[in-house]
């Protein structure tokens, strides 16, 4: 029996919808499976959590957290309440941080059921590989001055160490699927990381003869993702730019709330943590009609991350053939509640596996 401690923290909003349904969906697999099982302990950590304690998380969080073998988040952010630096760098970012979960990876593909916005999608089918720990999100810079003469510097942080890492991850992905990396630059205007960057990715392409490459600046590249998506494989990219980058593919999808995230560690000594791309949505809260679809396939991530690849797929295949079908949420064009998507994806999961 493999069994998994995960940590589980809801966060805000329309995560505490999306969560709870999506565990329900990982006990079907575990179930059906026989030989895996899952441990949840749920964490409470959120922007209700700031307001009662002055603080998104305690400070012995991450040792807690330390302990799991992985972390499944929901939403974090209620800017009514906390701003959202706040909420990120207290909550979300740190455990990033703390855990040296240097690549963030986003897949974008052309999704059964859901009209994409692209009037030829041409079934795209796209990973993001986000360098996760420095770039553009350092914490390098700072305020001086007041008035009309206040400046603010932020210096973006590139270290050879991290931007090989992440190449080296896209290069081995694209070993595994279709051996295409394109890299996000812009080199043409951003006058020395981008520059760097491209001289580590020439120098990482050398050591993967097996895999195609291109590059392109980030502002063709995002034109591309809308005009030809098709053509792309394997993306790496910086920190900002792949944050931006995948916000498009969830919007060429059809919906940002159907995209998954994984926050990779590297080295095994911290859990990974797996989070949809969607924010919190305070605005349908309470309302039973969030989407799930985007927390299901984060879950999805996690299978794979724990080299249940065949499991993932399995759940992957039928939440595109429930979406198929119909069931789908108001926010892609359905009626369905968020519990009743959930409940159809575990009803078909328990048919697909009574007849493998």
């Amino acid at each position: 029996m493999k069994t998994y401690d995960i940590a589980v923290i809801p966060g805000d909003g329309i995560g505490k919808e999306v969560v709870p349904v999506s565990l329900k969906v990982l006990d079907t697999i575990a179930e059906i499976h026989g030989g895996l099982k899952f441990n949840y302990t749920e964490f409470p950590w959120s922007c209700d959590y700031y307001l009662e304690h002055g603080k998104m998380m305690p400070e012995d969080g991450i040792q807690t957290l330390s302990n799991f073998n992985g972390i499944f988040l929901g939403a974090i952010g209620n800017p009514n309440v906390v701003a959202d630096h706040i909420s990120l760098w207290g909550l979300l970012i740190k455990i990033r941080r703390s855990f040296e979960q240097s690549i963030n990876i986003r897949p974008a593909k052309y999704f059964k059921g859901l009209r994409s916005p692209l009037v030829n999608p041409n079934d795209f089918d796209l990973i993001v590989v986000r360098e996760n720990s420095e770039g553009e999100y350092s914490e390098v810079g700072g305020r001086i001055h007041k008035g009309e003469d206040e400046i603010a510097i932020q210096n973006a942080v590139f270290t050879k160490k991290g931007t090989e890492r992440a190449m080296k991850y896209a290069f081995e992905l694209a070993l595994q699927r279709r051996g295409h990396v394109t890299s996000a630059t812009k080199s043409n205007g951003i006058f020395h990381s981008m520059p760097f960057w491209d001289d580590v990715f020439n120098e990482t392409k050398q050591k993967y003869s097996d895999v195609q490459t291109s590059s392109y600046h980030i502002d063709a590249l995002a034109a591309f993702f809308v005009t030809r998506p098709e053509i792309f494989d394997v993306i790496v990219a910086s920190n900002l730019f792949g944050d931006i980058l995948t916000d498009i593919g969830g919007a060429i999808m059809g919906s940002i709330g159907i995209a998954p995230a994984a926050n990779i560690n590297l080295n095994g000594k911290y859990p990974s943590m797996f989070e949809p791309v969607h924010g919190s949505a305070p605005d349908i809260y309470g309302q039973g009609i969030a989407n799930p679809i985007g927390q299901i396939w984060t879950a999805k991530m996690m299978l794979d991350h724990f080299r249940e690849a065949e499991l993932g797929k399995k759940l992957l295949d039928v939440v595109e053939d429930v979406t198929n079908d119909g069931f789908k949420t108001p926010d892609i064009g359905g009626k369905m509640s968020t519990i009743e998507v959930a409940d159809e994806i575990c009803s078909r999961l328990q048919k697909t596996y009574s007849l493998s």
